[in-house]
C-alpha cells in the first residue's frame, strides 16, 4: 500500500534518508581528504621537477625547461628547502600575487574540513601557496604556488561522483531493507490488522483467523495472543448471546408465569382457612414454595434488564445500615442482626435504593450461609470510601472463589439463582466503584465495597 501514511511508504523514505545521512557523514571527511591528497600530489610532483636542477652544474635550467617543468606540476612557483643548502626554485615570469596560504605541516582534521567546504563555496579564482613536507623526503620542505580553480573543479567533480554513488547505494539499500522488513514485519502486521478488522465486522467468521507459523519473535507472540483473544471473546459472546436469549424468553413468559403464581397464591390462602388437618399441614410448605418461585422469577427478570438510571443523592451510610437492620429484624425472627461501626456522619453519593440493594444482597447471602450477624465498617481513603461488610458465617469454599460473581453459577442458598453478588457488583460498578471478596474462612467472610466521594464543590443535592 503505497500511500504517504502507510507503514511501507514511511519505512522506504526513512531508509533512504538514513542512508543519505550516512553518506553525508562519510562525504564530509572524504572531501577534506581529497583536497589534502591533491595538494600532496602537487608537492610530490614539485619535488621531482626540482630534481632537474641537481643535474645542472650551476643549478639553473633554461627558461623553456623551467616553464615545461612548472607546467608538469601545474604551478607558478616551486621551491625545495633541504635545510643544508640554498633552496632550489623554479618560477614563472611574471609571478602572480599570492592571496592565500596553506601550511600542511601544522593543521587539524577540523581545519581541513572547514577549509575544504570554504573552498567549495567560493566562486572567485585565487592563487594560493601550499607549504608541506615532501612525500619523498621528510626533511625537505616544498613550497608551491598554484591556481585554486583546478582544485575546486576537481573537488566538485569528486562531489558529484560521490552524490551519484550515494543515490545508487541509497536506493539499492533502501530496496533491500524495505523488502526484508516488509516480508518480516510489515506484511505480517498488515495481516494481523486485517484479521482484527475482519473480526470486528464478523466475530463468528473463522476465516479471519491467522495460522500459527511457529515464529518465536514478537510477531509470532502477537499472532498467538490475537488468536487466544478471539477464542475468549467468541466464548464470551456466545455466553452473552445465550444469556440475552434467556432474558428475552423469561421476559416473555414472566407475565403469564406471575399470573399463574398469583392464582396459586390465592388458592393457597384459601387452603390455609381450611380446618382439615392434612390441608393445614401441607399449606405452609406450599406457600413457601410459591414465594420462592416468585422471588426466583423476579430476580432472574431483574438481572436480564439493564441497570436502571441512577438518581445520585447525598446518602447517609449509617441510615442505610439502620434501614437494613430494621428490615432483617422484622423479616427474620431467628435473631440475625446488622450493626454499623465507625464514621457515623459519613455521607456517600449514591442512588439510595440501588446501594441499599447491594447491602441487602450481601446480608441475605450471609444469612443463607448460616451467619448470625454482619458488621458494616466504613473508612475514608483519598476521595474514596471503603466499606467492609463482615459476617460470622462458615466462610466460602475455595472452589467457589472464582465463581462468586458469575451469574447462575454459585449460591449459598440452595433455592437461589446465584445472582445476588452479580447484581451487587454491577450496581457498585454503575456507581463508579467496585465490589470484591477480601477474605473468607472459618471465622467469617469480608466483602469490600469501594465508592468514589465527589469533591467538596461537586456533591449532589441533599437526600430527601
Amino acid at each position: 500500500m503505497w500511500v504517504p501514511r502507510s507503514l511501507s511508504f514511511r519505512l522506504l523514505i526513512l531508509t533512504i534518508g538514513f542512508v543519505m545521512l550516512s553518506e553525508v557523514l562519510i562525504y564530509t571527511p572524504s572531501i577534506a581528504r581529497y583536497r589534502l591528497t591533491w595538494m600532496q600530489e602537487r608537492l610530490a610532483a614539485a619535488h621531482l621537477a626540482a630534481l632537474a636542477l641537481d643535474a645542472t652544474p650551476d643549478g639553473m635550467v633554461t627558461e623553456a625547461l623551467n616553464d615545461e617543468l612548472l607546467d608538469h606540476v601545474g604551478a607558478y612557483f616551486v621551491s625545495i628547502d633541504k635545510g643544508t643548502e640554498a633552496p632550489m626554485t623554479l618560477a614563472r615570469r611574471p609571478m602572480p600575487g599570492v592571496e592565500a596560504r596553506v601550511d600542511l605541516r601544522a593543521t587539524s582534521a577540523i581545519a581541513l574540513i572547514l577549509d575544504a567546504f570554504m573552498m567549495l563555496a567560493r566562486t572567485d579564482q585565487r592563487v594560493f601557496e601550499v607549504v608541506g613536507r615532501s612525500p619523498q623526503n621528510d626533511r625537505a620542505t616544498v613550497t608551491i604556488v598554484v591556481d585554486e580553480g583546478p582544485l575546486r573543479a576537481a573537488m566538485w567533480d569528486y562531489s558529484w561522483r560521490i552524490l551519484n554513488l550515494s543515490i545508487v547505494i541509497s536506493l539499492m539499500t533502501a530496496a533491500l531493507v524495505f523488502l526484508a522488513l516488509r516480508s518480516l514485519m510489515v506484511r505480517p502486521m498488515q495481516r494481523i490488522t486485517e484479521s482484527m478488522v475482519a473480526f470486528r465486522e464478523n466475530p463468528e467468521d473463522y476465516q479471519s483467523d491467522l495460522p500459527d507459523e511457529g515464529r518465536r519473535d514478537e510477531i509470532g507472540v502477537a499472532v498467538r495472543e490475537l488468536s487466544a483473544m478471539k477464542s475468549g471473546l467468541r466464548g464470551a459472546l456466545r455466553q452473552k448471546t445465550r444469556l440475552a436469549t434467556l432474558g428475552t424468553a423469561v421476559n416473555k413468559i414472566n407475565h403469564d408465569l406471575r399470573n399463574m403464581l398469583s392464582t396459586a397464591t390465592l388458592i393457597s390462602d384459601q387452603l390455609q382457612l381450611s380446618s382439615d388437618p392434612q390441608v393445614q399441614k401441607v399449606a405452609p410448605p406450599l406457600m413457601r414454595a410459591i414465594d420462592r418461585a416468585v422471588t426466583l422469577c423476579s430476580r432472574t427478570v431483574n438481572f436480564t434488564r439493564d441497570t436502571p438510571a441512577l438518581e445520585i443523592k447525598r446518602v447517609p451510610l449509617a441510615q442505610v445500615a439502620r434501614d437494613l437492620a430494621a428490615e432483617f429484624e422484622a423479616a427474620r425472627p431467628d435473631g440475625f442482626t446488622v450493626s454499623y461501626g465507625g464514621l457515623p456522619d459519613l455521607d456517600i453519593a449514591a442512588d439510595r435504593d440501588q446501594i441499599y440493594r447491594v447491602f441487602a444482597n450481601l446480608a441475605s447471602n450471609a444469612a443463607a450461609a448460616g451467619a448470625s450477624k454482619i458488621l458494616i465498617s466504613p473508612r475514608l481513603l483519598d476521595h474514596r470510601v471503603r466499606v467492609e461488610v463482615t459476617d460470622d458465617g462458615p466462610g466460602i469454599p475455595d472452589h467457589a472463589h472464582e465463581k462468586l460473581f458469575q451469574p447462575f453459577v454459585y449460591s449459598t442458598n440452595p433455592d437461589g439463582a446465584g445472582l445476588g453478588l452479580t447484581i451487587a457488583r454491577d450496581v457498585a460498578q454503575a456507581h463508579g466503584g467496585s465490589l470484591s471478596l477480601s477474605k473468607t474462612g472459618g471465622g467469617g467472610t469480608t466483602f469490600v465495597l469501594e465508592l468514589p466521594i465527589p469533591a467538596a464543590d461537586r456533591w449532589p443535592v441533599a437526600a430527601e
